[in-house]
């Protein structure tokens, strides 16, 4: 499960496929919707220094959002294999 969520978190390319890249929310599913990896990537690859900026702050964002479910699911495992050792 934390791999698919690694590679789910990386995976920019199925997602300019699927969704589009809409800038903005969107709750209809047949309409385009925003996803943080394709604005890193549109950002990243744009002339403006401060677009890079925040490129380099959604990197950040979800390389955190992958290490908290990675403790998270570290913890949760401990707490099982003690829970069977009782």
């Amino acid at each position: 499960m934390i791999l698919a969520l690694a590679r789910i978190a990386g995976e920019t390319a199925p997602l300019l496929f699927t969704s589009f890249n809409n800038r903005f929310f969107n709750t209809d599913l047949t309409q385009p919707m925003a996803s943080l990896t394709v604005t890193v990537f549109t950002y990243a690859i744009s002339p403006y220094e401060d677009w890079h900026r925040q490129a380099w702050a959604g990197a950040l964002v979800l390389v955190a959002i992958v290490f908290v479910c990675s403790l998270v699911a570290r913890v949760a495992t401990r707490r099982l294999e003690r829970m069977r050792g009782r």
